[in-house]
């Protein structure tokens, strides 16, 4: 059995049909194993035996109308995928502070761009780092910016088959699988 994190994307936990307990419900109909969450985000842990992540994504982004009433794009993370992340260190020396948020933005799809990394976005208060697996890892100044403007820069580059967490969220997801 292969532990994987299900990304999905725009989840408010102010939505009922949103709240953790029912997306765990929506994946243990679907035959997944050791179904948790972490935090209210749309971070949904779970086993299986299938391999095709595409499918997985296909399977889950298919359940969530019929069952909860609301689409989700749905990002797949292998244990070893979010490991592989981890160890090759994108943020270096740089601190999650009250003036600066480390943030990874999950692609479903392999990405095409011709920016050049790091890249700075002038004026805008952001920094990113670099693409890593179809992640992207960038830092928010927070003393001139908010997350939001670069997700809006993020989804203009990108588009609209990305999830963002923070750093924090990443190692806590990375905690739980291995507990």
């Amino acid at each position: 059995m292969t532990k994987y994190v299900a990304l999905l994307r725009g989840i408010g936990p102010s939505n009922p049909n949103m709240r953790n307990e029912k997306l765990r419900g929506v994946f243990r109909d679907l035959g997944f194993g050791d179904v948790q969450t972490v935090i209210s985000s749309g971070n949904v842990l779970f086993k299986t035996q299938a391999g095709d992540v595409k499918e997985l994504e296909a399977t889950i982004e298919e359940a969530l109308p019929e069952n909860l009433g609301f689409t989700s794009t749905t990002i797949v993370r292998s244990k070893t995928e979010l490991e592989s992340l981890v160890d090759k260190e994108p943020f270096k020396d740089a601190k999650d502070s009250p003036e600066s948020r480390l943030n990874v933005t999950f692609l479903k799809n392999e990405p095409t761009t011709e920016i050049q990394f790091p890249y700075h976005a002038e004026n805008k208060g952001y920094t990113v780092l670099g693409i890593y697996d179809r992640a992207i890892c960038s830092i928010v100044d927070l003393t001139r910016t908010k997350t939001p403007d670069l997700m809006r820069w993020l989804e203009k580059e990108f588009g609209k088959d990305i999830t963002t967490r923070t750093w924090k969220t990443v190692g806590r997801i990375i905690k739980r699988m291995n507990e």
